[in-house]
């Protein structure tokens, strides 16, 4: 893979200013953007306190157990509840509002049902049997500095700035462990599973290997909230967010309002472009020039209407058309 002028350690040092930079903006300006955000905050604060002092409460002396069942049940419910949608929407073609915004118009239209139902086997494998003892792992490697279960809330502000902290490693650790899975020693031994899906659907978010699982799926998301000692509440919200932000990104439908899956959707389709969450890293490597000259790049947008993006940009007259 070419990487350019200046080869890998020169887009390496690119990207450390780039993401130093975001920091030290979020450092700078984080007052004066959450300020109204932290008002709200504090107008209901009690309220979350209040609640969290009542589980803390009933789970007094087991620690451990709260992390597990905090970090484990809600993500639980935000990815399976949207991904039972879109797998009911993938199996049955309906309701047809949602399918006429399919990025891939001609696949899995319906979807397989043997090829889904091997794919959701493996999702549940990987989710019970891999992630489950990560956050146990997590738990201990974050109690070594101190309790991630403390009795006091973190301020609505210390807690989106953890967020973004969060979104800056998973993007690092995600793009270069993903692009080292490319490699071809290790593409066709783990990576190849995923790629059976040349257009993705929502609950494939996490249909690995599960080697890849560990190191590409898991621990991008979890190395944010280890490295800054996250409190549970935090660490909960961020693990529900990176599940719902895949889930989106591989469901196949361009939906109004919701963030653009268009470049992992390429990914899927081409298989050696747009390797990062956000392409800040492909941008700065070169693995998104091929996209940047598609129809799909000119959908990547918020689309803020309800015309569907391939019919307001359609593709281009195939040749003898």
């Amino acid at each position: 893979m070419q990487e350019g002028p200046g080869g890998l350690w020169d887009s390496v040092k690119k990207a450390a200013f780039v993401i130093g930079s975001g920091i030290l903006f979020l450092a700078a300006f984080g007052n004066s953007l959450t300020w109204h955000l932290q008002r709200f905050w504090g107008a209901s604060g009690d309220f979350w306190q209040k609640l969290w002092t009542k589980v803390y409460l009933a789970f007094e002396d087991h620690d451990a157990a709260l992390f597990f069942f905090g970090t484990m049940t809600f993500p639980t419910i935000a990815f399976w509840g949207l991904n039972i949608m879109l797998m009911m929407v993938d199996s049955t073609g309906k309701p047809s509002f949602i399918t006429r915004y399919r990025i891939q118009m001609d696949k899995n239209n319906p979807v397989d049902p043997a090829k889904l139902r091997h794919a959701v086997k493996s999702v549940m494998f990987n989710y019970v049997c891999i992630s489950g003892p990560m956050v146990l792992a997590a738990y201990c490697l974050m109690n070594l500095r101190r309790d991630p279960c403390g009795p006091e809330l973190p301020t609505f502000h210390w807690a989106l700035l953890e967020l973004a902290v969060c979104a800056i490693v998973e993007e690092v650790m995600f793009y270069y462990s993903h692009r080292l899975f490319h490699h071809p020693s290790l593409y066709k031994h783990y990576h190849k599973q995923h790629h059976e899906w040349t257009a993705p659907i929502g609950v494939v978010a996490i249909y690995a290997h599960p080697l890849e699982h560990v190191f590409s799926n898991t621990l991008p998301v979890m190395a944010g909230p280890i490295i800054l000692g996250s409190h549970l509440s935090t660490t909960t919200l961020w693990y529900c967010l990176a599940l719902v932000s895949t889930s989106i990104s591989h469901c196949g439908y361009h939906l109004p309002f919701l963030p653009s899956p268009e470049f992992h959707d390429f990914h899927h389709l081409k298989f050696n472009q747009c390797f990062g969450v956000f392409g800040v890293l492909d941008r700065l490597h070169g693995t998104d020039t091929k996209f940047r000259q598609t129809k799909q790049y000119e959908r990547h947008v918020l689309l803020t209407s309800l015309t569907p993006l391939n019919e307001s940009i359609p593709d281009e007259p195939k040749k003898g058309q």
